[in-house]
């Protein structure tokens, strides 16, 4: 099985060859800021099965023992590494992320309470096209260097 991924600017790709492992949703905060979000969404690979296809990702050291990847050019979050053999990368990275789909939640504590709520939320129906927005985003598939 192979899936590959990259980042928003498509500056970093990657390829995973192999089974991805864990995948989860991390509510603790330190997820929280280097997601800018509500979670962070990983799934562990092995690094020898972790092929980066364009650019390197830059990092941070945001703990003792965690050190987290993005992408310099763009600033989107890519991985948390804890381990010299396995890696975990952003669900959301990937091309199709719903081939990765978390089964486990951590860090629940750290849940904002109105998460509970969110399906119950009110739903803006589709704005439709509109050509006001023209995205800047690369696509969800490698494509050749500029």
């Amino acid at each position: 099985m192979g899936l590959s991924g990259g980042r928003q600017c498509g500056a970093v790709r990657f390829r995973v060859e192999g089974e991805p492992q864990r995948a989860s949703i991390c509510w603790c905060r330190m997820c929280q800021k280097a997601f800018g979000g509500p979670f962070g969404a990983l799934v562990t690979v092995k690094v020898a099965d972790l092929t980066w296809t364009r650019g390197q990702r830059a990092t941070f050291r945001s703990s003792d023992a965690i050190q987290r990847g993005f992408c310099a050019a763009c600033g989107t979050p890519l991985t948390f590494e804890w381990s010299a053999d396995k890696i975990d990368l952003a669900v959301f990275a990937f091309d199709d992320p719903s081939a990765v789909e978390p089964g486990v939640q951590l860090a629940v504590a750290s849940r904002p309470a109105w998460m509970d709520h969110l399906a119950d939320m009110p739903v803006r129906p589709p704005m439709g096209p509109t050509g006001a927005v023209v995205s800047r985003q690369h696509p969800d598939h490698d494509t050749p260097p500029t």
